[in-house]
């Protein structure tokens, strides 16, 4: 088809006819802040994203610490006689112990408790052992440790057959981890 008069004029030194031209393949300004808008939302939910998994990252390491700290006081507990009446190596079994008084003897201090209920109503902040401080890591956790008679909840043949020592440690900004072990009259 041949370019009318009117439509020759508008013919440019290239020779490309400017009414018949292509539409522009650029984007629109509204296209654009559209597009920005959605970048922008998108980024704030993947940021979000970081942020929780990055302030939740050091839990792992506060458990594994919590664990560690109270298997070695469970360690301890159940290395010790069911009850001051048990003989050495736990045979036989105490006739009827009793659970009238959990928690030391008189004016017994850790370094001497001899049986598992002397360490009911212990409580360490920060935690130490037998010999002295934990490692430095440990100054700002606190160990609380409560034992009671619930033989009933393990099947034994009485409440007093059973010992639940129960570990509350409690981790710097976290919540209490709770640890329980049964010791029995053995």
């Amino acid at each position: 088809m041949k370019p009318t008069l009117e439509q020759e004029k508008y013919i440019g030194s290239a020779g490309v006819h400017r009414l018949y031209r292509p539409k522009q393949a650029g984007v629109t300004l509204v296209e654009l802040v559209i597009s920005i808008v959605i970048i922008s939302i998108a980024m704030v939910a993947v940021l979000n994203s970081f942020s929780v998994s990055i302030s939740q990252s050091a839990d792992p390491l506060w458990r594994n610490k919590s664990l560690k700290l109270a298997q070695f006081y469970l360690d301890e507990i159940l290395a010790k006689s069911y009850d001051h009446a048990t003989p050495l190596g736990g045979v036989p079994p105490v006739a009827s112990p009793s659970c009238a008084s959990l928690g030391p003897d008189g004016s017994e201090s850790r370094v001497n408790y001899n049986d598992v209920d002397d360490y009911n109503g212990l409580v360490d902040a920060p935690p130490v052992s037998l010999i002295g401080a934990i490692d430095a890591s440990y100054a700002q956790y606190s160990v609380t440790v409560t034992v009671s008679c619930d033989g009933s909840n393990v099947s034994a043949s009485g409440n007093s057959q059973a010992k639940k020592i129960l570990v509350v440690i409690t981790s710097p900004g976290q919540n209490p981890v709770s640890f329980a072990a049964y010791k029995g009259n053995y």
